[in-house]
């Protein structure tokens, strides 16, 4: 028996890989990206489809309680991240929340200017954030730094922050983070996007203010699942939206002719909920609040760590950070033939994907990947490298999606 055998047989996280739909013949490194589907999924939305909307119709809104799904997924939600209870709601994409909670933020500090973050931040932070400042006629700018803590002064209103690091992997410390921000009298806004189901959070204990992040990640609430925000309690008497829609009134079927905000997050829906999307987030969410989370973690460092040390052993150069608290749990390689190795990769079974300019990521789900899968995929990276597959002329044409 090898020591990656010995361990899976050991492993007390073994029985959840069976909770999910694999294909045969693939070892997925890309549940960083978007999670696989929980073997309950489709007889969830299949239920949802026949037996609710199918019989109920319109009556499913009441019947099945369909008007309060978002809230009830939202608190579960809640659970996995740490938050306070009722803090926590399912809408719309991670980008509109970030639209959302930046400006929520902005209105909390009208006499501070500077909007921060990080070189390297996800794009679509930046974008928003960089539409909300050209929106404003109060000189709001978009201030973008290598080390944001060290940048904080009296002009900032909000600190925006993905906690990992969606090309490296690398993690921030929360709670310090937020604790710097408070003292020099800013707010922060954390995406969780590459956190949530991945490491232990507590954003409540953390002090955050605000958080938002998706559900098609290590969640696996399947492509383009809604994505969520929650708010610290103590910002909930002042709390305004920007998006003021009929379902984030205090009684959307008054249909009154003007607008008045339910409170808390509740305000954060504008629109119609999707159902059947949030039936599938709501399988992968039970699902993550059945995990140990403490042990995902512990799985979470032991399987990157293994993939690490055998990657650089083999003169890939790691854009990840080594000290396991500062990692996620994915890990990242910089080289100059990334997509091309990748593509290779992904033809033997191996699925990861590939960041420009030349970042090729593995992401890591304790709850389906085993040792065996980790030692399995080195070996299929020494077979691309050693047969130079990657030269194929097929893996060198770039696809719509990297």
């Amino acid at each position: 028996m090898t020591d990656a055998q010995a361990l899976d047989r050991s492993d007390p996280l073994r029985s959840f890989r069976d909770r999910f739909l694999l294909p045969e013949g693939v070892i997925y490194l890309d549940g960083n990206s978007l999670g696989p589907v929980p073997r309950e999924t489709p007889d969830r939305i299949a239920a949802v489809v026949r037996e609710e909307w199918g019989v109920s119709l319109i009556r499913g809104w009441t019947e099945h309680g369909w008007i309060d799904l978002a809230r009830r997924v939202g608190d579960k939600i809640g659970r996995l991240i740490g938050a306070d209870p009722g803090g926590t709601i399912v809408a719309d994409s991670t980008s509109i929340n970030i639209f959302k909670c930046l400006s929520a933020a902005l209105a909390m500090r009208p006499a501070r200017t500077v909007i921060l973050s990080e070189t390297g931040n996800f794009p679509t932070d930046l974008y928003i954030a960089e539409g909300i400042a050209r929106s404003y006629r109060s000189g709001r700018v978009v201030r973008i730094v290598d080390d944001p803590v060290a940048a904080l002064d009296r002009n900032v209103a909000v600190l925006m922050l993905t906690h990992v690091n969606y090309r490296t992997g690398a993690m921030h410390d929360m709670a310090s983070v937020t604790a710097a921000a408070h003292e020099a009298g800013a707010l922060v806004l954390w995406d969780l996007s590459h956190s949530i189901g991945a490491v232990p959070l507590s954003v409540a204990a953390d002090d955050a203010d605000f958080a938002v992040g998706c559900g098609y990640k290590y969640v696996n609430g399947g492509p383009g699942a809604p994505a969520f925000l929650s708010v610290s309690e103590r910002h909930w008497p002042e709390l305004r939206f920007p998006l003021t829609g009929w379902l984030g009134h205090a009684d959307p079927f008054a249909f009154d002719a003007s607008y008045r905000p339910a409170s808390g997050v509740a305000g954060a829906v504008v629109g119609t909920p999707p159902i059947l999307s949030l039936a599938a987030l709501e399988v992968g969410v039970d699902l993550m609040l059945d995990a140990p989370m403490l042990l995902v973690r512990e799985k979470s460092l032991a399987l990157t760590g293994r993939f690490l040390a055998a990657m650089q052993a083999r003169g890939f150069r790691s854009i990840t950070p080594a000290d396991p608290s500062r990692r996620g749990s994915q890990v990242a390689f910089s080289h100059p033939e990334g997509y091309a190795i990748m593509q290779a990769l992904i033809a033997r079974g191996v699925i990861g994907d590939f960041r420009a300019p030349d970042v090729m990521r593995f992401g890591f789900a304790p709850l389906y990947l085993r040792y065996q899968d980790v030692d399995d995929a080195v070996a299929i990276v020494d077979d691309v490298m050693r047969a130079e597959a990657w030269r194929d002329p097929a893996y060198q044409q770039k696809r719509a999606v990297t």
